[in-house]
């Protein structure tokens, strides 16, 4: 019986594909008890899934499958990009890097124009939903150049938190990464995505932000991807983004 009959592919070959491992390896863990689908444990080898459809966890975290058609991609968004698909100014937006794709893609993490980094490109809407929605509480690394110095008790200030205009906000992580005459780096974690926050909190303790990268977007890193390049989410990436927020 073909593999691909209507009613499903082989669970180990859909393992396979996705890169779990060979098909010898996927039989075992299936053997295992270590692959669920739709929440139910399977260990019967030859078991049939619509790839397309069906939720596929091994030890507890979720792959994918290129037959469920779900794209995943970083963007290292250069300044002067507005983050939209389609801005009614004609500012230059996120349009350009995704020319040629048929997919319709949702853009996750908003950046100002002036803020370069990480934002990930992707047509899986509920996971979309959920990096974006603040009760998943998804952490966000950026790295900003201020003016120095640094008073060693900053970073308690900030974790201890800072009161704006629109509500009090501390960060999750605060460390100086670099410094160069009277310009110092500072990396900053917050699970916080009100508008400019990030601006707003560095200006509010007496360090106006000169340059301001995204490095991090949950456990997604930007690594040396260059300004206007994306790159394809590895399935573990997308295994981790999935742990993040519950799916």
């Amino acid at each position: 019986m073909p593999d691909d009959e209507p009613q499903g592919i082989r669970l180990q070959k859909v393992l396979a594909a996705a890169g779990v491992g060979s098909r010898r390896a996927s039989e075992a863990l299936i053997a295992a008890g270590r692959v669920e689908v739709d929440g139910k444990v399977v260990r019967t080898l030859g078991t049939r899934v619509d790839p397309a459809r069906a939720v596929i966890k091994v030890d507890g975290s979720r792959i994918t499958t290129a037959e469920a058609g779900l794209v995943y991609l970083a963007l290292n968004k250069p300044t002067g990009v507005v983050s939209t698909m389609n801005d009614p100014e004609g500012r230059p937006d996120l349009t350009g890097y995704v020319l040629g794709r048929k997919e319709r893609l949702f853009h996750v993490g908003r950046l100002d124009a002036d803020t370069e980094g990480l934002i990930l490109l992707t047509n899986d809407g509920e996971l979309a939903h959920r990096l974006a929605h603040p009760s998943y509480e998804v952490l966000k690394t950026y790295v900003a150049e201020v003016p120095g110095p640094i008073a060693p008790s900053l970073g308690r200030q900030l974790r201890a938190g800072i009161d704006l205009d629109d509500g009090p906000v501390r960060v999750d992580g605060f460390r100086v990464v670099g410094r160069s005459g009277t310009r110092v780096m500072v990396e900053v974690i917050l699970h916080e995505g009100r508008k400019h926050v990030v601006r707003r909190l560095l200006d509010a303790v007496g360090h106006p932000v000169k340059r301001l990268v995204r490095t991090h977007l949950g456990p997604v890193a930007m690594g040396e991807l260059r300004p206007g390049n994306t790159r394809k989410l590895t399935p573990e990436e997308v295994a981790a983004l999935y742990r993040d927020v519950g799916l």
